[in-house]
């Protein structure tokens, strides 16, 4: 009796062959910002589609909710799966004061962006919404003293514009 499955010599060369890209190439994409950024907006899209189809019939404040809860379950479980607990005591003052804030504005964030895709087009409410990377900019040159080259600011300024640009047409 012939088997469509690969013998078994075959199968353990498809697992065990060298990946294209090699375990160290692999392991510095994972380490890369880049990388994670890339996927960071990828997931925001995915999250701003999504999102739209999910409040069309719901309160856009009740959506948020339902999302947060959402969230506060899969990064529990990926953070006590992945043993990345530690105690509250082991934070600073500082550091908890900073999260409860970083907390609080992504959770007004949320229910702005719920209410807008609600209201408006995805294809203008996202790209208003990435106005935040003007906003960070702005606000880590001020507060944060960090230095951007005329370059970057000239990219910030492209994203403005092209922002304003989709939103109006």
């Amino acid at each position: 009796m012939q088997s469509d499955r690969p013998s078994f010599r075959v199968r353990c060369y498809l697992i065990n062959r060298p990946q294209p890209w090699g375990d160290q190439t692999m392991q510095t994409l994972a380490q890369s910002w880049l990388t994670w950024a890339l996927l960071a907006a990828l997931f925001a899209a995915l999250t701003a589609v999504f999102a739209k189809t999910g409040v069309s019939n719901v309160n856009s404040n009740f959506a948020t909710f339902l999302r947060t809860v959402v969230v506060v379950i899969a990064l529990g479980m990926l953070v006590w799966a992945t043993g990345e607990t530690q105690p509250l005591s082991t934070l600073s003052i500082k550091t908890s004061v900073f999260l409860v804030l970083s907390g609080l504005a992504t959770g007004a964030s949320w229910l702005c962006y719920f209410r807008a895709l609600q209201l408006g087009k995805v294809s203008q409410v996202a790209p208003v919404d990435k106005l935040s990377v003007v906003f960070v900019a702005l606000i880590a040159a001020v507060f944060l003293g960090e230095k951007m080259s005329a370059t970057s600011w000239a990219g910030v300024g492209f994203i403005g514009v092209g922002a304003v640009l989709v939103a109006l047409a």
